[in-house]
């Protein structure tokens, strides 16, 4: 009968997702939170304050997106270039392959018989010789050939949402220093609770994760707020 491990490829999908929203969202609550800082200390306007920050979730969010896009497909074509240099050199000196197969299993402690009888069973079909390389020579997953879509996809999504956050209090407040007000308090809550919770997933502190997030966030909106008003006179 044959057995079937799908848990680690679901495992590794959700890595990746877990990874893409964390690099989203942290962008998201924190650049468009210290653009909105930064309009607050110059202008007077709340509108122009919301025209701007939408106007940089939209920007932020395809850039962000497109950047996770790139990442993904450059990843795929590292492993398409490295999965074809190896078939290649299993075809033209598979001597030199089959003593770094054998150079591999004695770094995995088997002794010189199995060896033998490993190396002659795992160069015996090309495909799984060259799977065999790429794992444990390269230390190379095959990755999701769709996975750069996805990434570009979750990481833009997760910048917009983040995005909105600190912009949504000066929809509701009439002046732009009442509206940094509400949006300090909301996008520090939240960068507490979501520091909290990415460092609680990744096995790091999560109260000290949750102070250094909600820190680097007052630290930019501070620096941008004071730039604005020092150059606004």
């Amino acid at each position: 009968m044959q057995h079937q491990h799908p848990h680690p490829e679901e495992h590794l999908t959700s890595s990746a997702m877990l990874q893409d929203i964390v690099i989203g969202l942290s962008d998201g609550l924190t650049v468009p939170f210290a653009l909105a800082a930064g309009l607050s200390g110059a202008v007077d306007s709340s509108a122009l304050v919301i025209t701007a920050g939408l106007a940089e979730i939209v920007a932020g969010s395809i850039a962000m997106g497109l950047g996770g896009y790139l990442a993904g497909r450059t990843e795929v074509e590292h492993y398409q270039a490295e999965l074809a240099r190896e078939y290649r050199e299993v075809a033209e000196v598979p001597h030199v392959e089959r003593a770094e197969v054998d150079e591999l299993l004695a770094e995995m402690g088997l002794s010189p018989a199995t060896r033998a009888q490993a190396v002659q069973e795992l160069t015996a079909d090309p495909h799984q010789w060259v799977r065999f390389m790429m794992k444990y020579e390269l230390g190379l997953e095959k990755p999701d050939p769709q996975q750069a879509r996805n990434s570009a996809l979750t990481i833009g999504l997760a910048y917009a949402l983040g995005g909105l956050v600190p912009l949504s209090a000066y929809f509701f407040t009439a002046t732009p220093r009442e509206g940094l007000l509400w949006s300090a308090v909301i996008t520090l809550v939240c960068l507490l609770v979501f520091g909290f919770l990415k460092s609680r997933l990744t096995g790091q502190p999560p109260v000290l994760g949750a102070l250094r997030m909600a820190g680097i966030g007052a630290l930019a909106a501070g620096a941008a707020f004071l730039v604005a008003r020092w150059i606004g006179g």
